[in-house]
This record gives C-alpha cells, sequence and structure tokens, in this order.
C-alpha cells in the first residue's frame, strides 16, 4: 500500500491540475492588459472597470441571482414537504408516482424539460392567458420544477437518518406536531436545509438550457449573456467576470461549511 502512495499521489495532482488549471489560467488572465485573452501583456484591472460599466452583464447577473434566490427559496419549501411525505408516511396511494415524478428530473435530459415546459407555458397562455409571454416568471417555474427533485433528494437523506425519539418524547411530553416540527425537526434538518438551498440557487445560476428554452426577449440570464459573447469571442470581460464568480462562490462555501460545521455540532448534541 505505501509503495502505491506516490504513483497514487502524482495521479491526484495530475487530475487536479486538469481540472482546476483552466480556472487558474483564466483568473490570471483577467488582469492581462492586452484585449487578446492568450497574450500576456502586462497587470492590469482595467477589464473589471469595464465589467462593472457593462449594463447588459450587469441586468443579466441581477435578474439571474433574483431567480436563484427565489427558486431556491421554493424549491426548499416544496422539497422539504416532499421528502417530509416520503419519509414519514410509508404507505399511502400514489406514493410510488410520486417518487417517480420527484426523482424524474435528476435523469431527465434539460432538452426535454426545457422543450416541455415550453409546449405547456404556450399552451396555458392560449387557453388561460397565463403566463403572458415569457420571462422571469416562466424561468422560475422552470427552474424550481428541477431544482426541487435535489433539494428532496437532501432532505430526504437527512430526515432517514434522523433519530425520531426526541420527536415522540415531545409529543408524549403534551406538544403539538406543528411546535415539534418547527422546535426539534427544522433545528436538526437545518444543514440539509441549507445544502439544498444552495444547491439550488447554484443550478439556477448556472443553468443555460433550461432558460434558454423559457425565456423571452426581455429576460436574458447571465449564463445566456456569457454564451452569446463567448459565440463571438472570448472577451476580458468574461474573465473579469468568470474570476469574481469563483471568489464569491468560494467564499459562500466556505460561509456555508462553517454554518453547517456548527449547526451539525448542536445537532449532534441535542441528540
Amino acid at each position: 500500500m505505501w509503495r502505491r502512495m506516490p504513483v497514487l499521489m502524482t495521479v491526484l495532482v495530475f487530475g487536479y491540475a486538469f481540472l482546476y488549471g483552466p480556472i487558474l489560467s483564466l483568473m490570471v488572465y483577467s488582469f492581462n492588459e492586452n484585449r487578446l485573452v492568450t497574450v500576456w501583456s502586462g497587470f492590469s484591472t482595467k477589464w473589471y472597470g469595464e465589467l462593472l460599466q457593462n449594463e447588459q452583464i450587469l441586468d443579466a447577473a441581477w435578474l439571474s441571482v433574483k431567480i436563484a434566490s427565489v427558486n431556491a427559496s421554493l424549491a426548499v419549501i416544496l422539497g422539504t414537504l416532499a421528502a417530509l411525505t416520503l419519509v414519514r408516511f410509508k404507505r399511502f396511494r400514489g406514493r410510488s408516482v410520486m417518487q417517480t415524478m420527484v426523482t424524474a428530473p435528476l435523469v431527465m435530459p434539460e432538452v426535454i424539460i426545457g422543450l416541455s415546459l415550453l409546449l405547456l407555458f404556450v399552451a396555458m397562455q392560449k387557453t388561460l392567458g397565463w403566463p403572458e409571454g415569457r420571462g422571469q416568471l416562466t424561468i422560475t417555474i422552470a427552474h424550481v420544477t428541477f431544482s426541487l427533485a435535489y433539494v428532496t433528494v437532501v432532505v430526504q437523506s437527512r430526515l432517514s437518518h434522523m433519530d425520531q425519539s426526541l420527536e415522540e418524547a415531545a409529543l408524549d411530553l403534551g406538544a403539538k406536531p406543528l411546535k415539534v416540527f418547527f422546535a426539534i425537526t427544522l433545528p436538526l434538518i437545518a444543514p440539509a436545509l441549507l445544502a439544498g438551498w444552495l444547491l439550488a440557487f447554484t443550478l439556477s445560476m448556472d443553468d443555460l438550457v433550461v432558460a434558454s428554452f423559457v425565456s423571452g426577449p426581455g429576460a436574458t440570464t447571465l449564463p445566456m449573456v456569457v454564451y452569446s459573447s463567448v459565440r463571438l469571442g472570448v472577451s476580458p470581460q468574461i474573465n473579469a467576470l468568470a474570476t469574481i464568480i469563483v471568489l464569491v462562490v468560494s467564499m459562500a462555501v466556505l460561509i456555508a461549511g462553517i454554518v453547517m460545521y456548527r449547526k451539525e455540532k448542536r445537532a449532534s448534541r441535542l441528540s
């Protein structure tokens, strides 16, 4: 085993270098003075200044943040309810159908999801007059559709491994089920809720295919703007945008890790 350690470490280093090397290169060249992203001509931060003056990118980023926030919040609420139903109620009519419908977006291609939702919105607009056109609302509904599945799986896994004796003890002492949920169950599954929220937020911010189907002329998300810009040639502003996103995501993951670690310690003390 110890003889193979250098080989394993070498493979690991090359693997991580292959994965993260392009990202580091992109971040380094975001400080390149030259407009050509592959030719280094000196250190400069001018592309960050131009990025902050690019209204198209700023508007798209703000729209993506709003959609992702609403999507993550709704996905956590609906996913938690679905997980509670699947874990606490083992036998009820239609359970297998519900399980299949919840997990279907995990394996279904995004092209199929986007096309089916587009046809649904067009049919609803013709018959019901709602939604009027395609924009922020339709993108949010579409993102909730597939984000819900990921949140349900995360919360369901947490509920399945949770000790229910604390809830049963609280019920025996006279606490109402709603009080037990908010006072005991919710704090215990809080790390899973936070993880599900961050996962749903990330999926929404990263989505391009589904949003391209269900968006209209007045609603362009950040991935759509980046994709259209890259098709015409990689711009140093895109490098600067990617660097900012990497730094923000890294900070968010670090903070979330600290919060989840503290909540896990509190939950272990309660259990």
